[in-house]
């Protein structure tokens, strides 16, 4: 049987991008751009991955000549946006205050090349209904783009306006705008995992379940799955066996990523598992394992604190 057609240099990055391997992305293509200076698919991706393994600035470089080289790729601008974003989280106040700006005006573009972009809708919201004025923030801002999203798409714009009411604490008004988006019926998976956040820090481990199962019909094979059950679980206090292995299992077999929950959550609720077991030790060990992946999470330290007390 004859050899298939050669693979690309970006199709074989891809390949490595979507199996986490991201450092192996970042060797190949940081060598392919220098001979290939004006392929912005391949800036992107190189982009992309130095995003995933946390180098922010890296990351700005690249993306910023991606968008340089295809200034009309929605995808582009977003992307450069979150990474100055995250640069911008680890800045002191002035600096900050700059990269947050260049956040904003990314996001805007990514949106006004692009509306049926509903990564970068939802990013341009995040980034508005959480950032002061002084910022191009503000919730006035936030509900203008949650209107115009929910006409584009009616169901992305429900899960915006839940997410900005339960960051604004009016969880009554969550809990309603939750419960018809979990009754809605459709076949995004997403949908449902997004409601499953809601309820995870609800806390409610009974509607948090109802979202699994739904997600479940529609794929009983996606990773992500793992991390949610072994959740769920850890919230009902019953059956803390089999919460062990499914996010240790999780952890061992999905890649870290901006694309599923963050291994520093699963490293999280595992402490969160040992701590009601009172394995304080090993409880200690995975908040500071989490703490390295996140080490902002005041929920995380305070935990760590009373466990080493322990």
């Amino acid at each position: 049987m004859p050899p298939g057609p050669a693979q690309t240099p970006l199709a074989d990055a891809q390949k490595d991008y979507n199996a986490g391997r991201y450092s192996r992305v970042v060797d190949a293509l940081t060598r392919e751009v220098q001979s290939s200076r004006d392929d912005a698919s391949l800036h992107f991706l190189l982009g992309q991955s130095l995003y995933q393994l946390g180098e922010f600035q890296r990351a700005i470089t690249v993306l910023e000549r991606a968008v340089q080289l295809a200034p009309k790729d929605s995808a582009y601008h977003d992307w450069l946006g979150k990474s100055y974003g995250r640069k911008a989280e680890g800045s002191m106040f002035l600096t900050a205050m700059g990269w947050a700006r260049k956040t904003h005006k990314e996001f805007e573009i990514a949106v006004q090349l692009n509306p049926n972009n509903f990564e970068a809708q939802r990013d341009l919201i995040r980034y508005e209904m959480n950032a002061p004025g002084i910022v191009d923030g503000g919730d006035g801002k936030a509900l203008k783009h949650i209107e115009d999203l929910e006409k584009l798409d009616n169901l992305e714009g429900q899960l915006a306006s839940g997410e900005f009411l339960a960051t604004k604490k009016e969880m009554e008004k969550a809990d309603a705008v939750f419960q018809k988006i979990l009754e809605s019926k459709t076949d995004r998976i997403g949908v449902y995992f997004e409601v499953a956040d809601y309820y995870r820090d609800r806390p409610n481990a009974e509607k948090m379940s109802e979202a699994i199962s739904a997600a479940e019909k529609i794929d009983p094979d996606d990773r992500r799955l793992k991390y949610y059950r072994g959740v769920a679980i850890v919230l009902d206090g019953k059956r803390p066996n089999q919460a062990e292995l499914l996010l240790k299992s999780y952890l061992a077999t999905v890649p870290n990523n901006s694309d599923v929950p963050p291994h520093a959550s699963a490293r999280e609720w595992l402490g969160r598992l040992y701590e009601g077991q009172r394995r304080y030790s090993e409880a200690a060990q995975e908040y500071r394992l989490s703490l390295a992946l996140d080490s902002h999470n005041k929920s995380v330290e305070e935990a760590l604190k009373r466990v080493e007390k322990r």
